[in-house]
């Protein structure tokens, strides 16, 4: 594994023993390193993906949707199940799991509940997915309990260590600035309050990564929910309503630390993605709107800085009065730290650059499918409604899934047709030996056949755990 300079270290073993942690024997869930959940884990046949009816012309309930991934099954790459909200106007968004690799010590939990937030509703439910194909509604925690906290707006969902689960929340009880953090038990999933004892200078916020062994945590920026609500206006971006920063936090102490300020080079700094390999201080944010990507690191004297190691350009198209943002929506690294992976959502392309060099990516293979210039808009014989957006890797890195919907009103201002016709769930084939991808022209999921009318397919988790749900200490 490398280091934040870009040197190699082996990172097979089971055991770390670095700082004091070590994995003799694990107790609790998920895997003793990145290694053992790439190389031992069992191939994905079955994924959780949210579909979501806000904005949808024919209403209804989110839900969380069952694919079968089971290439022997007779139901392969369909829904199978899906376990409906018990209110409307959720939009589900960003889910996560009551504990993964990251409660390595935590004996007799299990990786067993789904949290999962409406953006919305401030609602908050907990799904038992103990029966991988089988998920049953366990828990829904109330809005009026959130905004007892004057928070709102839930996104990404980290269990950590100590026995909680930790939500980013984006506004206060009424929708606007500052956001923060709130903590549930893992237990009961009661709300203990806010996690931060010092928010400093943080007032947006959006995703969030965290390393224990290094004693941080990172976080990024989208802007107060009223703002992002109503749908993409460039006036609010002109008028400093949207997020140009990621923070840097205290670990244990909890107190924002630092605030790494991007300005035009980083607008809009979504999905923040550490090097699982947690020997590493660096990693990737992707700022949506500027279209970069941001590496940020450890220097040597303890601060924090960042550089642009990938710089994207907007292309002009005739139905535009403005050149077209790429718009990077998500990204990730596979569990090897060697690929890092994003969509443009804009444009309709999934990016894989070769991160061995974590300060120097360099690009080895694209795939086209949808978006304003992909010259493929068509998976047998569906339109593609959208573009590569929310983004998921099997464990072993042979396979990227994605979806095509990025929030509901920002959907209909750009592909109004999701709002009559739902989105849809695709995936390519990856061959790291290779450093290339290929779709895969016979998967498809077409959200738009859902039981119960269109949705739209967001967020995807493994049972199991993923790239994206699992911390190692």
């Amino acid at each position: 594994m490398r280091t934040h300079t870009g040197m190699s270290i082996d990172n097979t073993s089971h055991e770390m023993d670095d700082h004091g942690h070590e994995h003799h024997e694990v107790e609790g869930p998920g895997y003793p390193t990145p290694a053992a959940m790439r190389t031992e884990s069992e191939r994905e046949k079955t994924a959780y993906v949210m579909g979501l009816r806000v904005g949808m012309e024919t209403g209804g309930h989110d839900f969380v949707g069952v694919v079968d991934l089971d290439p022997e099954s007779d139901t392969y790459s369909e829904l199978i199940d899906t376990i409906e909200m018990p209110n409307r106007g959720d939009e589900l968004h960003h889910f996560g799991w009551n504990a993964c690799s990251s409660s390595c010590h935590a004996e007799g939990l299990s990786r067993q509940y789904l949290v999962v937030p409406g953006q919305r509703s401030s609602r908050i439910h907990i799904i038992d997915a103990e029966d991988p194909r089988d998920p049953e509604m366990a828990k829904v925690i109330e809005p009026e309990e959130v905004f007892e906290h004057d928070l709102s707006a839930p996104h990404t969902v980290h269990c950590v260590p100590g026995g909680k689960i930790v939500v980013s929340m984006l506004g206060d009880a009424d929708g606007e600035l500052p956001g923060g953090f709130l903590q549930l038990d893992q237990e009961d999933f009661s709300i203990d309050g806010h996690w931060e004892a010092d928010r400093g200078g943080m007032d947006m916020n959006y995703d969030y990564w965290y390393q224990p062994r290094h004693n941080v945590m990172l976080s990024s920026e989208w802007a107060a929910p009223n703002t992002y609500y109503p749908g993409f206006d460039l006036d609010d971006v002109e008028a400093g309503n949207y997020g140009d920063s990621i923070h840097v936090w205290d670990w244990e102490t909890r107190e924002h630390r630092q605030t790494l300020e991007f300005g035009e080079e980083g607008l809009i700094p979504l999905e923040v993605r550490m090097s699982h390999n947690p020997e590493e201080t660096q990693g990737y944010v992707g700022a949506a709107l500027s279209s970069n990507v941001i590496r940020f690191y450890e220097a040597d004297n303890g601060d924090w800085d960042w550089d642009v190691v990938i710089d994207e350009e907007p292309r002009e198209h005739e139905d535009w009065d403005m050149p077209v943002p790429p718009l990077i929506t998500d990204l990730l690294l596979s569990l090897d730290d060697q690929y890092l992976f994003f969509s443009n959502w804009l444009h309709g392309d999934v990016r894989m650059y070769d991160v061995s060099d974590a300060g120097n990516p360099r690009l080895v293979d694209q795939v086209w499918a949808g978006g304003a210039f992909g010259e493929r808009q068509q998976v047998q014989g569906h339109e593609i409604r959208g573009a590569p957006q929310m983004l998921q890797l099997s464990r072993d890195g042979r396979r990227l899934y994605w979806t095509t919907s990025l929030f509901s009103s920002w959907d209909n201002q750009f592909y109004p047709e999701m709002a009559e016709d739902g989105s849809l769930m695709l995936k390519a084939d990856v061959y790291p030996e290779d450093g290339r991808m290929e779709l895969d022209e016979e998967f498809l999921v077409d959200f738009g056949d859902a039981p119960g009318g269109p949705a739209r397919a967001h967020e995807i988790r493994w049972p199991g755990g993923d790239c994206t749900s699992d911390v190692w200490q």
